[in-house]
């Protein structure tokens, strides 16, 4: 990590001190490329390097916060986002609480997720990388898009409390690669997400693209009956629910403000299916995880679900100063969310057609734009996409044309759980916009739900 980073935040705590200034610190920098495929060519190849720098003046019960893109020479311009707090505080009007500044008791800066070859790597590694992906697989009809993004990521904090900071540096990738049918307008999908260089793995998605192609083109392809089916949803599918209820689930704040579908009442309370656990775990290396929060607190394997008993909110300390409430070293940019294994020995697509079934199976890999209906009541929607299959009873495979999914998170991670896989797999959930924050959730390979409802289905691609 540049040793600046630290110096710079050291002279403008010192700078606001001598201003008469209560203020935190959040530096964020990041050196991020994104190569983009579209048509099967290469239709875009950035990158930027952009430094941000947030600065909150509190006095008491109010606070007001200056954010500025700047870089590590322009001090001057940094110490005058200082006076610009300061001055902005003047005019706030105060809170119900007073929130908490954290004093650091030592200084620490994490590394443990940066990996210098993943974070240079070249764009003609990038380029090798796809080629290896969609080898034979490409044609007139069948084209390629999508994305490879990289990068480097450095987060520091530091406040006028305490002449202690905190830094975390980390690199990763996120990799999405679609196929299209050009006339047909289907598309089938394979992703991948790396902490490190050694993490990618082309021929890994070349083997799953060119399984679900094989039967995009071969199966016959219809339009589905509305009613119940048993579904097996796949890491993406997975990963996004589980990070929805990482919105409008486990958040104290959130529950607090009603927008959560649990209740304090739920606490100790058999609230998902037995098969279900879920924690947030700091140990896994390939969430880009924290191992103190940045108000200080050191982070350890956190228990949220076991064995479908609610077992505690996650308190950010804002949200805990609003409402009176105990922090749980959740000031944090993300989460690492690990979804516990089951028992199945069926891991992959392949191993999952394979295997024999008494009724049809709907395997869904991806959800499509979903989003909330009803946060109180954990009802989301969205549709199928990117490599949906139906799995006959009788052993045959037809492609569904999508279909829609309004379901309650409660009732999809409910004793409807037949199984779930005993292999795991790291899924990226990295936003496209904003500030670079690399996520990823650990979810099983597979988890295989029964009757659940289709409320819409479309008539062709």
């Amino acid at each position: 990590m540049d040793e600046r980073i630290i110096a710079r935040l050291t002279e403008l705590r010192q700078f606001a001190i001598e201003k008469g200034l209560v203020a935190e610190f959040f530096f964020h920098e990041e050196e991020s490329a994104l190569m983009r495929f579209a048509n099967s060519a290469i239709s875009l190849n950035t990158s930027e390097h952009l430094v941000r720098l947030e600065i909150t003046a509190h006095e008491d019960n109010r606070r007001a916060s200056f954010s500025l893109i700047t870089n590590l020479d322009a001090l001057e311009d940094m110490k005058d986002g200082v006076l610009q707090a300061g001055e902005i505080l003047k005019h706030t009007q105060p809170l119900s609480y007073t929130p908490t500044i954290p004093v650091y008791q030592k200084t620490v800066i994490e590394e443990a997720a940066f990996d210098s070859d993943l974070a240079g790597i070249s764009n003609a590694e990038k380029l090798d990388y796809f080629n290896q992906a969609v080898a034979g697989l490409e044609s007139d009809q069948i084209k390629l898009g999508g994305i490879f993004s990289s990068g480097r990521n450095v987060i520091a904090a530091m406040n006028t409390n305490s002449e202690h900071a905190l830094a975390f540096v980390s690199s990763d990738a996120q990799i999405t690669i679609v196929l299209s049918h050009k006339t047909l307008k289907w598309d089938v999908i394979a992703e991948q997400s790396a902490q490190k260089k050694t993490d990618l793995d082309p021929a890994s998605l070349q083997r799953q693209l060119a399984y679900l192609l094989g039967h995009y083109q071969n199966a016959p392809a219809e339009q589905l009956p509305l009613g119940q089916y048993d579904i097996v949803f796949g890491p993406a599918a997975i990963a996004e629910l589980v990070n929805t209820m990482n919105w409008i689930g486990f958040s104290g704040g959130m529950m607090k403000r009603g927008f959560s579908f649990l209740r304090e009442e739920d606490l100790g309370a058999q609230v998902l299916g037995r098969q279900f656990s879920l924690m947030d775990d700091p140990t896994r290396i390939e969430t880009f995880p924290f191992s103190v929060d940045l108000m200080g607190a050191e982070r350890k394997p956190f228990p949220l679900f076991e064995q479908g008993v609610f077992k505690a909110f996650a308190w950010d300390q804002d949200s805990a100063d609003e409402f009176g409430a105990q922090p749980t070293g959740h000031d944090v940019m993300h989460k690492s969310l690990v979804v516990c294994a089951g028992d199945k020995p069926i891991n992959s697509l392949e191993a999952l057609v394979n295997a024999p079934r008494e009724k049809d199976v709907l395997y869904i890999p991806y959800i499509h734009y979903m989003n909330f209906v009803n946060p109180s009541q954990g009802l989301i929607t969205g549709s199928s996409r990117f490599g949906a299959l139906l799995l006959k009873q009788d052993g045959r495979v037809v492609v569904p044309y999508n279909v829609r999914l309004t379901q309650s998170l409660k009732d999809i991670f409910s004793e409807k759980i037949a199984w779930i896989s005993d292999g795991q797999v790291a899924y990226n959930v990295s936003a496209s916009y904003g500030a670079r924050n690399p996520t990823a959730l650990i979810v099983p390979n597979l988890v295989y739900v029964q009757g659940l409802e289709i409320s819409h289905a479309n008539s062709s691609y």
